[in-house]
C-alpha cells in the first residue's frame, strides 16, 4: 500500500467528461490498494471568469473578498469529482480548505501555508475513503478563506504530500510531461525523463507553466517525490528529483521563456550612495517584483542609467512609484516597454563546463537578435530581448545546445 496525491489541474478537470476521465486514473489507484489524496483546481477559464467578475464589481476591491470569490471554482470542482468518484462505488468525500484545515498567514491573494491538520484525513483513509481536496484556498488566523497565488493548487497538492508524508505526488495536466522546450514553438522539443529541483524550480521561474513555482520549492524543501505526467495518455511523465539521483548531467537541459516582462529604464539617475535603495526600495513597499537589473555609468560618473524589469501586470503600478519618488531618486526621464521577452538557458551541467554563456550569446548574434539585458545565476543565463524575436531565438538556442529531439 501506498500513500499517493494526484493533483488535476484545469485542463484536466475541465467538463464533466474530463472530471469522469480523471476519476477513472483515482480508481486504479485505489483497486492498487493506495491510500488517495485528489487535489483538483478550478475547471479551465472559470478562474478568470471569477477574476473578472471582481475586477468589473470594484476595481479598488477588498483581498478578503477577493478570495472568497476566486476560491470558489475549487470547491465546484472538488464537489463534482467527489460526487463522480460515489457513482463509481468508491468512498470519497470534498474537502475545503478550511474544513482540514490548511491554515496559511493572513496575506490574501499570495498567501502562505504554514500547518496542515492530518487527522481527520487520515481517520477517513482507515475507512478507505478518498479525500477530495479543494486546491489553492486556505484558512487564515482571522478564519478568512485566503488563496495562494495563480497556479496555487501544485502547492496544495506537495504541501499535502509533505504533511501526510505521501510516497508520491503525481501533477497531472494537458503535457506528458517536462520539455528541453515549448513544443508548441519548437517541434523538436523533446520530453526530458528526469530533471532536478533545481533546474524545474528555474524552468517554473523562468516562465515554464508546468509546475508552480512554490510547488517546486516545497517539494525540494521537504523531499517531496514528484511527477509530472498526462491526464489524457498513459505514458510515464517526468520525475522531479534529487541532482544525485541523475547519474550524467546536461550541460543544458532546458530553455525557458516568459513574455510576463516589462523593461523600465531610469535615465541619468545620480550615481551616488542610496540612490538603488531610493529606487528600488518604494518598490519592494508596493509589493512589486524586480528581476533583471542592469546598471550604466556615465563617462563622468557622476550619472547612471538604470534598467530593470517588472512583470506587464505590475508596469502601470512601477511607473506610478517611481513617478511619486521621483524627487528622492532624481532622475531625468523614464522610459517604459513591455514588447520584450525573458529568454532563459538552464541547466546544473553549467557549474562545470565552460563556454554557455558565449554559446547563447554567438548563436543571438548570428541571428541578428539585440541583447537588452543579462543576468545570470550558477545554473541559469537569461537574456531580454525583443518580443518579436521569440520563436526564433527558442529554435536558435535548442538547436545549439544540441537538444533537438533526433
Amino acid at each position: 500500500m501506498a500513500r499517493i496525491v494526484m493533483k488535476f489541474g484545469g485542463t484536466s478537470v475541465a467538463d464533466l467528461d474530463r472530471i469522469a476521465n480523471a476519476a477513472e486514473r483515482v480508481r486504479r489507484e485505489v483497486e492498487a490498494g493506495n491510500e488517495v489524496i485528489v487535489t483538483v483546481s478550478a475547471m479551465a477559464g472559470v478562474t478568470n471568469q471569477l477574476v473578472g467578475y471582481v475586477d468589473q464589481t470594484s476595481k479598488m476591491y477588498d483581498a478578503r473578498e477577493y478570495d472568497t470569490i476566486v476560491s470558489s471554482g475549487e470547491q465546484v470542482t472538488a464537489g463534482l469529482m467527489a460526487l463522480r468518484l460515489q457513482s463509481m462505488g468508491i468512498s470519497a468525500r470534498s474537502w475545503l480548505g478550511w474544513q482540514i484545515p490548511i491554515k496559511t498567514n493572513e496575506v490574501h491573494g499570495k498567501a502562505r501555508i504554514e500547518d496542515i491538520s492530518t487527522d481527520a484525513i487520515v481517520a477517513r483513509f482507515a475507512e478507505n475513503q478518498v479525500a477530495v481536496v479543494a486546491g489553492f484556498q486556505g484558512l487564515s488566523p482571522l478564519n478568512r478563506i485566503t488563496t495562494l497565488g495563480r497556479g496555487g493548487s501544485d502547492t496544495t497538492a506537495v504541501a499535502l504530500a509533505a504533511a501526510f508524508k505521501a510516497d508520491r505526488c503525481d501533477i497531472y495536466t494537458d503535457v506528458d510531461g517536462v520539455y528541453t522546450t515549448d513544443p508548441r514553438i519548437v517541434s523538436k522539443a523533446k520530453k526530458i525523463d528526469m530533471i532536478t529541483f533545481e533546474e524545474m524550480l528555474e524552468m517554473a521561474s523562468q516562465g515554464a507553466k508546468v509546475l508552480q513555482t512554490r510547488s517546486v520549492e516545497v517539494a525540494m524543501n521537504h523531499g517531496v517525490k514528484l511527477q509530472v505526467r498526462s491526464s489524457f495518455e498513459d505514458t510515464p511523465g517526468t520525475m522531479v528529483v534529487d541532482e544525485d539521483e541523475i547519474v550524467e548531467q546536461q550541460v543544458v537541459s532546458g530553455i525557458a521563456y516568459s513574455r510576463d516582462e516589462a523593461k523600465i529604464t531610469l535615465v541619468r539617475v545620480n550615481d551616488k550612495p542610496g540612490v538603488a535603495a531610493a529606487i528600488f526600495g518604494p518598490l519592494s513597499d508596493g509589493s512589486i517584483n524586480v528581476d533583471m537589473i542592469v546598471q550604466s555609468v556615465s563617462p563622468d560618473g557622476e550619472r547612471t542609467d538604470m534598467t530593470f524589469t517588472v512583470t506587464k501586470t505590475d508596469l502601470g503600478r512601477a511607473i506610478e512609484v517611481l513617478e511619486a519618488n521621483r524627487p528622492e531618486i532624481g532622475y531625468e526621464n523614464l522610459l517604459s516597454d513591455d514588447n520584450v521577452v525573458k529568454i532563459s538557458v538552464i541547466g546544473v551541467g553549467m557549474r562545470s563546463h565552460a563556454g554557455v554563456a558565449q554559446t547563447m550569446f554567438r548563436t543571438l548574434s548570428e541571428k541578428g537578435i539585440n541583447i537588452q539585458v543579462i543576468s545570470t545565476s550558477e545554473i541559469k543565463i537569461s537574456t531580454l530581448i525583443s518580443e518579436d524575436y521569440t520563436e526564433l531565438a527558442l529554435r536558435a538556442l535548442h538547436t545549439a545546445y544540441g537538444l533537438d529531439a533526433q
